[in-house]
């Protein structure tokens, strides 16, 4: 059994709560510009004072609207300002918010205001409106819906003018670490979703504790852009850090007007899913290819690479730091400015970054500090820091975190950020927690000498075949996605005798390979599942992936999928999870047909 804990040097005052952040703020830093508003073209800053007014006065117009503390209020949005002044407005009124994704089917929605018992929920626009007002006669304890879009905060914060701020201070200093601060609920790749309950004590403890691990982030001067959903924790908790650190946010609503929100805002570190840091990468290669600059690219590639890979070993070779510095001025610079030209970290959780990725952002300029968490750990318990890292790990225990591996390879958890348990679950609880308070995280992994944490698999998805032989997907998986026109990937072969895939061909990298190739423009991917030269093209994916494990481990055969798969089409999970028993059902004729 390993073990490895990072040793704790904060200690939480049990009488904190979130909210003491805003006030705390406004009281010592009152000019201090916390967040930015996008107003037309401009960004408009709101500084501490601000903030905790608004706060303050949405929080009295809850209380006027009938919300008692520890009522639950859902919020379904895209990530937006709106969104952090609830948050924070309803942890000011005593009560729980509950997160719902935006992009969430009228069946989830209903499971989470009806499991939870929201009593009122912020929604964003009349798509989400019409969605919650289908479901009113089955939800009788939903009293109000408030549309961001129409005024909801201002019309609440007319209405609480005339309750007593003494009432408001009142119900905040009722909360302390034990509290519960939100109602996450998981994103279902496997059954039914569960609400995690995750307290004002698991969000400060890693808030403080991230905070100290990488300094860097958090100096005087620094900001962030967010554009991840807000309902995911991984989100949360920076909004949560930010605030503590007096760090300026501001939010990007639409995934399509991203780059010019990073070349307008100029954040000077971001946090992202991998699949995010994928397209970056790939849309580059891809332009300079239809560009005809293919072949420089792939060298200033290579040489990111090599650059950072001599980093692990104190410093990159001389022959390297001098093409290194020759690509700087022609390449690397030009794909930070396409973050705003100012980051200099990204935080990166949600799935596996892969070391290939990792050492080409670092070779270019940009450190991705790869984390490892879980809904039930409030995001991050490992991180990698500026000061200590390996890429291709996702780093050591943050401070006051210990993280084992049991004998069957599973990771266990513990620390303050531990969640306290499942919504009205006690078995699952209980299976999740057992073991004098370790989290089983249901991953498999190892640690290194030094501590560093590395994901070789999930627990649920280890693939036995008809061999016996045990296969975890991931690592197929990401190495077939580093492949440009691979979009999606999913390995096969539970209960068989060989290792399979499927796999999805990206649409935007889609074009550009016809034209290299001859082939008629308009052609769909449907057209060419069979097209020799995209099953030789998939199948140097295939050989590449394979160099990673062993022959019994290898993928034998795949069949190329006719359309992508995408969170719209339900196959993934809107932090961009592969959603397996979905694609499996789905796809059970084309996984029968690479056995038949």
């Amino acid at each position: 059994m390993q073990e490895y804990t990072t040793p704790a040097t904060l200690v939480l005052d049990e009488a904190a709560n979130l909210t003491d952040l805003v006030f705390r703020n406004a009281d010592e830093a009152p000019d201090f510009a916390c967040f930015a508003r996008r107003e037309g073209s401009e960004w408009r800053d709101v500084t501490s004072v601000q903030f905790r007014d608004e706060v303050v006065g949405l929080a009295k117009g809850l209380v006027a609207a009938g919300i008692e503390p520890g009522d639950r209020v859902a919020i379904m949005s895209k990530t937006r300002y709106e969104w952090s002044l609830a948050d924070f407005a309803i942890w000011t009124a005593g009560a729980v918010p509950v997160p719902i994704y935006e992009t969430s089917s009228a069946e989830q929605v209903e499971w989470i205001l009806s499991d939870s018992s929201a009593v009122a929920a912020f929604v964003e626009s009349e798509k989400h409106e019409g969605i919650v007002a289908d479901l009113r006669d089955r939800l009788p304890k939903l009293a109000n819906v408030w549309r961001f879009e129409t005024g909801a905060v201002d019309t609440l914060t007319a209405g609480g003018a005339d309750v007593d701020e003494a009432e408001i201070d009142r119900r905040r200093k009722t909360l302390n670490t034990e509290s519960m601060a939100t109602l996450i609920y998981t994103s279902g790749t496997t059954g039914r979703p569960k609400g995690c309950e995750l307290t004002h004590g698991n969000f400060l403890f890693d808030a403080m504790s991230v905070s100290e691990a990488t300094s860097e982030l958090w100096e005087d001067g620094k900001s962030t852009l967010l554009f991840l959903p807000l309902a995911h924790v991984f989100a949360r908790v920076i909004e949560v850090s930010c605030v503590f650190n007096r760090v300026q946010v501001a939010h990007s609503a639409d995934i399509k007007n991203l780059l010019a929100d990073f070349a307008d805002f100029k954040p000077s570190f971001i946090l992202s899913v991998p699949r995010v840091f994928e397209k970056v990468y790939t849309t580059a290669k891809q332009k300079a290819h239809a560009d005809g600059k293919g072949k420089l690219f792939d060298r200033a590639e290579s040489i990111a690479v090599k650059y950072s890979q001599g980093m692990d070993r104190g410093a990159a070779g001389p022959l390297v730091k001098l093409e290194h510095a020759v690509w700087e001025r022609l390449v690397y610079g030009k794909l930070r400015a396409a973050l705003g030209g100012r980051v200099e970290y990204a935080v990166s959780g949600g799935a596996p970054l892969g070391a290939r990725l990792g050492h080409f952002f670092r070779g270019i300029g940009v450190t991705i500090l790869e984390g490892y968490g879980l809904t039930e750990t409030t995001a991050g318990a490992t991180l990698n820091t500026p000061q200590r890292m390996k890429v291709g790990s996702v780093g050591q225990p943050i401070p006051g975190v210990t993280v084992r591996i049991a004998d069957d390879g599973e990771i266990l958890l513990k620390g303050g950020l531990i969640f306290r348990g499942y919504w009205h679950n006690p078995d699952a609880s209980k299976e999740a927690l057992e073991g004098d308070g370790w989290f089983h995280t249901g991953d498999i992994g190892e640690i290194d000498a030094d501590g560093f944490l590395k994901i070789t698999g999930r627990k649920k998805e280890l693939i036995v075949t008809a061999g016996g032989k045990n296969v975890a997907p991931a690592v197929l998986e990401e190495r077939l996605q580093a492949h440009r026109l691979v979009s999606q990937a999913m390995v096969v072969g539970d209960n068989q005798p060989f290792i399979a895939a499927l796999v999805t061909i990206d649409p935007e990298a889609f074009p550009t390979w016809l034209k290299e190739k001859g082939k008629s423009e308009g052609a769909s991917v449907a057209d060419l599942v069979d097209d020799a030269d995209l099953v030789a093209e998939i199948q140097t994916a295939v050989d590449n992936a394979n160099k990673a494990v062993s022959q019994a481990e290898a993928i034998r055969k795949f069949q190329i999928m006719p359309v992508d798969w995408t969170e719209e089409g339900g196959q993934l999970t809107p932090t961009l999870k592969l959603k397996r028993s979905v694609v499996a059902k789905e796809c059970a004729a084309d996984i029968e047909a690479l056995y038949g």
